[in-house]
Formats: C-alpha cells, structure tokens, sequence
C-alpha cells in the first residue's frame, strides 16, 4: 500500500499536507500532538496501524502547521479553532463531503468539537486514547515541567515523552519515536501543541454528538487516564466504551492489532488476516545500513565495491520493498527495525 500525497492551504496562505491511503469510504485521522506523514508512514509500527484502518477505507491523514511536510511559520497559531480550520481544509481539499472520524490522542476533542459542529459530515466517530477536560490530565505542576522541558530541552523532552508514551515499545522503536519528534516539529511549536492539550476543554460539547461513537482506551494509559474514556462515554448519548489492556498512549505500540479489531468492527469492517513485515536481502540491508548513516549513492559504491549505478538500483529497489518515498524514511525504518 502506498501513500498519495497532497497539499492545500488556509485562508492566510499555510500550506498544509495531507496524504491518503486505500480504497473504499473514506476514513479521516485526526492524530494527536505531533505528526509527520512522510517518517510516519517509514515506521513499521505505526504504518502498520494505518494499513490495518486503509483496507476498505480511504485512509485520510495530514500534519497540521508547524509540524512535517506542512508550513512551520515561527508564529503559528494554536488553539481549537486553528486545529478545526485545518481539518475543513483538508476535507475540502479531498473532496470529502461525509465520512467516518478518528480521533487519537489530541485529535479526540478535535474530532468531537468537529462531529458537534458539523454533524451532517459525520457518519461514524471513532476515538482513541483521548481526552475531555485536558487540565485532568496531569497535576498542574506536572503540566507545567513537561511544557518547559520540551521548550528549553526538546532533545531531552521527545525522549521523556517517549518513555510516558510508548512504555512497551522496543528500544529501536523508542529510538525512532524520540528522533520523528525531534524532526516533526520545532521546540517552541511542540511545546504550544503540549500546552493545548493540557488546556483543551470540550465537556460541553459531548451532549451534542450524534453521530454512533466508539471510544476506546487502553487500561493503564501513562500520558491520558482512563477516567477521561469514561467521562467521554458517559456523555455521548450514541456512544460505546472499550477499555483494553496494555499502558501505552500511542495507538501502534502495544497490542496495536486488538485496536484495529476493535475500529474495524465498529466501522463495519471484517477481520484482517496478519501480514508479514517487508524484508530486505542482505544486501540491501547493508544499502539501507549506509543509507541510514547519510552516505551518499557514489559513497554507498565506493564501500561496497559497486559502481554508482548499481548502488542507486538497490536503492530505488529498497524503497520500493518498503512502500517509501525518500531515503529519511528507508533511514527511519532501519532506525526502529533493526536497532
């Protein structure tokens, strides 16, 4: 399955990117904090949640400004209704008049306040990981040391982050989530969209859906509790709740094929069979080895004892093994695959 990417903009001329996958009704992503669709769809773990949500949808995601292939103006703006306006581009820009929501994450009070406001766009609600009431997130002071340490340290901040997000996750996946942090957004951008979290408040709005809503929640969440899942239950009246075991907030960490069950079934969807990871030969795993440390096509020859021709062939024929684009993404799946 490959990507299609695609770019709109905002009244004020930001571009925003969007990138769809699949075929069928379509499916839009709401994601959380930060994104980043080109390394995003690179890492094995969270390409396989998406490919599992795109077999029978068209799959629609995108990065809001200031993150991934999006404009990063140094003074974008956050806050709920900016996170709104980007979602009625993208959906404009697709040519999507209706369809099923996911929201994870950050992207639960968005798709709510989005399903409240513009509920004949919504036929089906499905949302992951959220949150209500962000100030019930975390204690104050909490809030507020993660925020300035994202802002003044964000190396440091995207691997504490790493380690409250994705608990389970194996040390190369650890490795490649605290790296596409660092690269899917500037500091003084990623600590704006953490404040928001912690700020967003859309417990008056919850009455207000309509649309049939699936919440689920992962038991011992360490970044969103799962009181917030009940509180979002209890006040969507079309809504069912599904607590699942396991502590990670991300949606692809952990049991990530009990999650796409669970989606899948609410949207109507039957059960996937398991697929098994792309492989690479040893040859191309040592491509991908040098890719991965910067080296450049004649470089990548010169140490293997192959002409330049032959060194961009294995490259080319590694992207598409693995369904990319770039060599950042070949660089980002070695990271999480085999460190």
């Amino acid at each position: 399955m490959e990507q299609r990417p695609g770019t709109t903009c905002l009244p004020d001329g930001t571009k925003v990117a969007y990138a769809t996958a699949g075929d069928g009704p379509p499916l839009l992503f709401i994601g959380g904090w930060l994104s980043h669709l080109e390394l995003s769809w690179a890492l094995p773990a969270e390409r396989h949640l998406f490919e599992g949500l795109a077999r029978g949808r068209t799959l629609l995601r995108y990065d809001r400004p200031g993150c991934g292939l999006s404009d990063r103006p140094s003074d974008v703006e956050v806050s709920l209704e900016s996170e709104l306006d980007t979602v009625a581009a993208v959906v404009t820009a697709a040519g999507v008049d209706r369809c099923e929501v996911m929201g994870s994450s950050l992207g639960v009070p968005v798709a709510i306040e989005w399903a409240v406001r513009h509920p004949d766009t919504v036929s089906r609600l499905a949302l992951y990981g959220g949150w209500a009431r962000g100030p019930d997130i975390a204690p104050a002071p909490l809030r507020e040391h993660v925020v300035g340490l994202v802002s003044s340290h964000w190396g440091l901040g995207a691997d504490v982050l790493t380690d409250i997000f994705a608990p389970e996750a194996s040390t190369g996946t650890r490795s490649a989530l605290a790296a596409y942090q660092r690269q899917a957004s500037s500091a003084p951008t990623a600590a704006a969209l953490l404040a928001l979290c912690y700020r967003v408040d859309v417990t008056g709005s919850l009455e207000k859906v309509r649309a049939p809503t699936l919440v689920v929640h992962r038991e011992h969440d360490r970044a969103a509790p799962a009181d917030q899942a009940r509180l979002i239950a209890a006040g969507i009246p079309t809504s069912q709740l599904r607590i699942l075991p396991g502590r990670s907030h991300m949606p692809y960490i952990g049991d990530v094929d009990a999650l796409i069950a669970v989606i899948r079934d609410f949207l109507g969807l039957p059960a996937l069979r398991r697929t098994t990871a792309p492989r690479l030969t040893a040859r191309q795993r040592q491509v991908a080895a040098l890719v991965t440390q910067g080296f450049t096509n004649r470089e990548i020859g010169d140490r293997l004892g192959i002409d330049e021709r032959s060194a961009e062939g294995h490259v080319e024929r590694i992207r598409i093994r693995l369904g990319v684009r770039s060599r950042a993404q070949v660089a980002a799946w070695w990271v999480a695959t085999y460190t």
